[in-house]
Formats: structure tokens, C-alpha cells, sequence
């Protein structure tokens, strides 16, 4: 890859980080990117925090080894729980998804009450509601485990998964969060469904996507790490170098990866972690 590019690593348990990849390549289009997907070991919400941290350093060290300048723990549950424990191994900076999605949804809200989606790891982790109390807002959680299945079988507009997320945030927007004026999500696969979930949600409220949060912050940090990586017109208008890994089938991280990436996916590479 490019010297003079910035290169940046995101790191996520599957596939719901490349949600945050595509934001990252219309925010930061001057940057190289590599994706790491642990697909071999998802998903890391039924695991323990030891696990999930030493994971996850794993897949930090593997992208500093090919070149990473910058790491993006796109994986709300490696975020949640394992995000100290990933900063103090990593030998860059690393940016998680929680505090960018929570300072966004406390930069939108009026009435300082937020409602959040997430899996069961990641709502029970509390880190959401930990980020947003310490900057003075009312947050509840609610973990929503139907959608992630319901987004990678490819139900995005399906009847089924309408009638789920009704459930869902019929019960979020209850018993006092009824005028909650945010819905944070909490979830990398959930950007997939923000069509349907503002259908869905109450009429004043505003989404606020921890995806486009992260790519925000990331922006502002390349920047500032590397002002001068990027500095001619050439460079500018060069295309985003991609490079993919994934530890489990590359055909499946190529087919599913699709849907959440925006475009074809055309080289995965496998890699091994030995346990």
C-alpha cells in the first residue's frame, strides 16, 4: 500500500463493520484500508470478556502487522467490552463505536432522553448508557437479538422484520421514553434497516447511525495524524485501496459482504488465528 496514504485498519467479528467501512470510504476517501472479519469466531456476544479481548488484540496486531496506521474497532461488543484492553496491546491509536455514536446522539438530542438498540452482549455491557449518563443524558437500552439474523438472511424490507422491530420499539419508546427524541443504534448490521426503522420509529425521532458516528471521528483523526499523507491532488483523486481478511469462508464473507459494503467484494484473503 501507498506510504503517502494513510492506512487504516477496521476490525470487526463478522460483518457488520463494513457498514462503518463504507461510511469510512465517503468520509475519508484519501485513506487504504484493510477489513478484518473474524468470521471463523463470531459471534462474540456469548463469549467472555478474556475472550473477546484477547481476540481481538489478535486481529489488532494482524492489521498493525500489514501496515495499519489507525484501528477501528467496528464491533460494538469488542467496543463494549474489550476497548482498554485493545487500546493498551495496540501500538496506534484505535477508535471504538461506542463514545462516537453516543457524543453524536447527545450532539442531536433536545430533551436529553435516548433510546439505543443493540445485541444482547452489547446492551448488557451497558456501555451505551455508561457514555451517554457521563454526558448528562437519560438513555434505554433495549437489545433487539431477532435483527442481526433477520438483516443477514437479507430481510432488510420484509413484512417479518417490520413486524419485529414494532415489537422492539413499541417497547423502547415505553412507560416514560415515549417522547425520547433519539434512537441510537447500537449495532453495525442496523444501518441496513434504517429505512424501515424510521418508518417504524415515532414521527420526532431523529437516527443517529454509530457507523457514520465512528467514520466521523476516524475522519478528524487521520487528519490530525497525518495532515501531509495526503496532501496532493494526485493522491486525492486516487482510489481507496482495499484489502480483505477474513478467518472463515472467503465465498461467504464475499457473498454477505455485499449486502452490508454497498458493492462487489472481489479478493478475500483467509487467515488463520491459532487459538
Amino acid at each position: 500500500m501507498s506510504s503517502r496514504r494513510p492506512t487504516i485498519g477496521v476490525f470487526d467479528s463478522g460483518f457488520g463493520g463494513l457498514t462503518v467501512l463504507k461510511a469510512l470510504l465517503e468520509l475519508v476517501p484519501d485513506a487504504d484500508y484493510l477489513y478484518f472479519g473474524d468470521t471463523a469466531r463470531l459471534p462474540y456476544g456469548s463469549k467472555s470478556v478474556e475472550t473477546v479481548a484477547r481476540y481481538a488484540v489478535e486481529a489488532a496486531h494482524y492489521l498493525e502487522s500489514h501496515g495499519a496506521q489507525l484501528l477501528v474497532i467496528a464491533c460494538n461488543t469488542a467496543t463494549a467490552l474489550a476497548l482498554d484492553r485493545i487500546t493498551a496491546a495496540a501500538h496506534v491509536p484505535v477508535i471504538g463505536v461506542v463514545e462516537p455514536g453516543a457524543e453524536a446522539a447527545s450532539s442531536v438530542s433536545k430533551n436529553k432522553k435516548i433510546v439505543v438498540i443493540g445485541t444482547e452482549a452489547t446492551v448488557g455491557s451497558q456501555a451505551y448508557r455508561k457514555a451517554l449518563e457521563a454526558r448528562g443524558l437519560h438513555a434505554r437500552e433495549k437489545a433487539c437479538p431477532l435483527l442481526v439474523p433477520l438483516v443477514e438472511e437479507g430481510w432488510v424490507e420484509h413484512p417479518v422484520t417490520e413486524q419485529v422491530a414494532r415489537i422492539y420499539l413499541g417497547e423502547a419508546f415505553s412507560d416514560g421514553f415515549g417522547e425520547a427524541d433519539v434512537l441510537l443504534l447500537g449495532c453495525t448490521h442496523y444501518p441496513l434497516l434504517k429505512p424501515l426503522l424510521q418508518r417504524v420509529a415515532p414521527s420526532h425521532v431523529n437516527i443517529v447511525d454509530s457507523a457514520e458516528s465512528t467514520a466521523r471521528a476516524v475522519a478528524v483523526r487521520a487528519t490530525e495524524l497525518l495532515p501531509k499523507q495526503t496532501s496532493t491532488s494526485e493522491e486525492r483523486r486516487a482510489t481507496p485501496r482495499l484489502k480483505f481478511f477474513a478467518t472463515d469462508s472467503v465465498e461467504k464473507f464475499r457473498r454477505l459482504g455485499e449486502r452490508f459494503l454497498g458493492h462487489s467484494i472481489d479478493s478475500v484473503e483467509h487467515v488463520d488465528l491459532k487459538e
